[in-house]
């Protein structure tokens, strides 16, 4: 990791924006415990919401249901997934958002991506392919290429992904559990780009699918 680098993932893991000067909404309702995984060698980052509260416990990214499915949907290990030469990990929200009175997630804080992320990912110009896992993902890192809503804008994943830019960017739903009914209505996700998303992954982590 570059020293800039280091740098700036040690002040996001001792951020306390939101919850101590917040400017975005009423202060985070618990302590902050900003949860990053970057490198200066990562190939591939995964852009997603927010932590729950179970990677708000453990202090590490997908330790949860949600990420047993993006695993399986990437066609990688654990070791693989965790090696920060492979992945960097980075939400748009570092920090367990809080719930609302239904007991769901509250969107990402949205001092996180004003602060840190046009930063954060200035220093990782090796990053080849970003998957944007989810609404507020997709509004920050294809901004232009968003539709009306999730589905359209998943997709429309050919033609993002073919965009002649970089790095590339590939839409995502949230691999939550909560989504496996949108799964069922939207078989071409598993047909279609699933096998697409696993190569895709298999030659940036040069080894054969």
């Amino acid at each position: 990791m570059t020293p800039e680098l280091e740098d700036l993932v040690a002040q996001i893991r001792a951020c306390r924006i939101c919850r101590d000067v917040p400017f975005a909404g009423p202060p985070l309702p618990h302590e902050p415990r900003p949860v990053v995984m970057a490198s200066s060698e990562a190939k591939i980052m995964i852009a997603g919401q927010a932590p729950g509260t179970k990677v708000h416990a453990s202090g590490v990214p997908f330790t949860d249901r949600s990420g047993d499915r993006l695993r399986e949907w990437l066609g990688v290990t654990s070791d693989e997934f965790y090696d920060t030469r492979n992945f960097a990990i980075a939400p748009m929200g570092f920090c367990f958002p809080g719930q609302d009175a239904r007991g769901g997630d509250l969107p990402p804080r949205r001092e996180c991506a004003v602060t840190w992320r046009a930063r954060l990912m200035q220093l990782m110009p090796q990053v080849g392919l970003v998957l944007v896992i989810g609404q507020y993902a997709q509004a920050w890192h294809m901004p232009d290429e968003r539709k009306a809503n999730l589905t359209d804008t998943v997709a429309n994943w050919r033609a993002v992904f073919m965009r002649n830019v970089t790095p590339r960017v590939l839409p995502l739903p949230h691999p939550s559990w909560r989504n496996t009914a949108w799964l069922k209505r939207n078989p071409w996700f598993t047909e279609e780009l699933l096998p697409v998303l696993r190569t895709e992954i298999a030659m940036r982590l040069q080894r054969r699918e």
